[in-house]
């Protein structure tokens, strides 16, 4: 079994934490999602670890311990991160991206560019194929709006515990505040992250007829966050797509179903039969 270590990483000006595999190939990069982090991925690490295969999750810049992101347009300062990544990590070698809602959409864009080592890309139910509506329901909700005007720090607990019986964007915001946003200023930046990404994500934010590397799209059934009729819009334009659906799963499959993501991401992309 192998040993997960957790490092710092200095890519595209951010300073940002990893946990890290060592092991064969071809090799994975795990991408988390709006108000997540590394830490999101540590069950599938931990499946990983049993395999023998290379693996690396970080902190996308502006959330976990990552720095901060900087003035203008999101999706392009995340590209220049990823592919820095890619680029550092792969080391010239075939990695599979897999990522979660807009780490999913950073996952498609990475597969426009021909020049990267990709061996495929996983999008487990990836922001921008049509616009998510959890941000709205979440920034909206009264009981979220009450919490960001009381002038003082307000422990994640207390928020959890006022909720009682939280509705699912409710349940969302507390799920995405994550053990760093214990603040009300740690909330509301979160949430201004978020208004800053939504024009990007509604604006075509990937050419899926670009792409050429395999691609596999993954959705929870239970996802009501991100439904799955956006693999039609891929599946339009890219034919050769898979679908892969999975049952019992909401927005974070690796939470819910780690072994059965597990099982689908070790075997792809699935090696070309010849003639």
């Amino acid at each position: 079994m192998q040993a997960l270590f957790e490092h710092r990483l200095e890519l595209s000006a951010h300073t940002t934490r990893a946990l890290e595999l060592d092991g064969d190939g071809p090799g994975i990069v795990l991408l988390h999602g709006w108000g997540d982090s590394v830490d999101t991925w540590r069950p599938l690490l931990a499946e990983l670890a049993m395999t023998g295969r290379r693996a690396i999750a970080v902190d996308l810049p502006g959330f976990g311990q990552a720095t901060r992101l900087g003035k203008g347009a999101l999706l392009p300062q995340l590209d220049a991160f990823t592919t820095e990544l890619v680029e550092t990590w792969a080391d010239g070698r075939p990695v599979v991206v897999a990522g979660n809602s807009l780490g999913g959409c950073l996952a498609l864009r990475l597969a426009e560019r021909g020049e990267l080592p990709l061996a495929g890309v996983v999008p487990v139910a990836p922001a921008g194929l049509e616009l998510p509506g959890w941000f709205d329901a979440i920034e909206r909700d009264p009981i979220v709006r009450r919490l960001l005007a009381v002038p003082i720090p307000v422990p994640l607990e207390l928020i959890r515990g006022g909720l009682g019986n939280p509705r699912d964007a409710q349940r969302a915001v507390v799920d995405a505040f994550g053990p760093d946003a214990e603040t009300r200023a740690a909330v509301a930046g979160l949430l201004e992250t978020g208004r800053r990404l939504l024009p990007e994500l509604a604006t075509a934010p990937f050419d899926l007829a670009g792409i050429a590397c395999p691609v596999m799209l993954v959705w929870g059934t239970l996802d009501r966050a991100v439904p799955g009729t956006g693999a039609r819009i891929a599946l339009d334009r890219l034919p050769t797509t898979q679908v892969r659906l999975i049952e019992g799963a909401g927005r974070h499959p690796q939470l819910d179903a780690t072994h059965r993501l597990l099982e689908l991401l070790l075997p792809f992309p699935a090696p070309a039969v010849r003639n």
